[in-house]
């Protein structure tokens, strides 16, 4: 049985509300990084700090990689096909690839960090061994190990942590409550993360507007389109 933090008839937000909270904070979280990380505008200042724009859209970014996760488990869990949803989002790490690397340094190709995407598909693979093996526990453990180390070894964005916070999210599915006090905890070197299990606390169930290949891949290509995006106007405001 789910234990519910809420009531079914306060959750309101859909699948599709979730992505696009994710994709908002997102933006605002990319934006400060690649425009705002040597500005310093003072927003306000209490006791001798202050906080800045960078500050505060950082901290706003902070939900979006929780949020992401918490939508892997969820598309694992409803796909009609894993096959498919798998390529699709190794076809998409491949793709966000260059613009990942533009917006990061400016060069087309640079091996030292990976976009999210590869992260999220390496969870996504974790939950694909979980469900095959969850009876055979060498296979699984040896499986769960290569994708651990997969994820370590190519530093893709928040590494081997943030693949085991995807499993971590799937495993407890079914214990809302403990799973956003963990998950919190967990998120504690960044708390401001933690801020995401408000919004999945408020999911519904329901699959939302985000329905059909047009909206779905859309929303796949806001991520390598908006790198692009950043990219250009750094080059051209800032330079790099």
């Amino acid at each position: 049985m789910n234990q519910r933090i809420l009531p079914e008839k306060y959750r309101f937000l859909s699948g599709s509300a979730l992505k696009v909270v994710a994709v908002v904070t997102m933006l605002i979280d990319h934006t400060a990084s690649v425009l705002l990380s040597n500005q310093s505008i003072i927003l306000f200042t209490i006791a001798g700090h202050s906080l800045t724009l960078y500050t505060l859209m950082r901290a706003i970014g902070r939900v979006a990689f929780p949020l992401y996760a918490f939508l892997i488990t969820e598309g694992f869990g409803h796909t009609r096909s894993r096959l498919r949803y798998g390529v699709n989002l190794g076809v998409f790490a491949l793709l966000s690839e260059i613009p990942w690397n533009l917006e990061h340094t400016g060069k087309l190709f640079h091996i030292a960090s990976q976009n999210v995407f590869f992260t999220l598909f390496l969870g996504f693979l974790g939950l694909c061994a979980i469900e095959r093996y969850k009876e055979r526990i060498v296979p699984l453990a040896a499986s769960l190990l290569a994708l651990f180390a997969a994820a370590t070894v190519l530093k893709c964005d928040y590494g081997s942590n943030g693949f085991c916070f995807i499993l971590f999210l799937y495993a407890l599915r079914e214990h809302e409550l403990v799973r956003a006090v963990i998950g919190s905890g967990i998120l504690s070197a960044r708390w401001k993360a933690g801020l995401a299990f408000i919004p999945i606390a408020l999911y519904n169930g329901k699959r939302g507007f985000i329905q059909g290949p047009v909206l779905k891949y859309a929303f796949y290509l806001i991520y390598p389109v908006h790198m692009l995006i950043l990219y250009a106007l750094k080059h051209r405001l800032i330079g790099y």
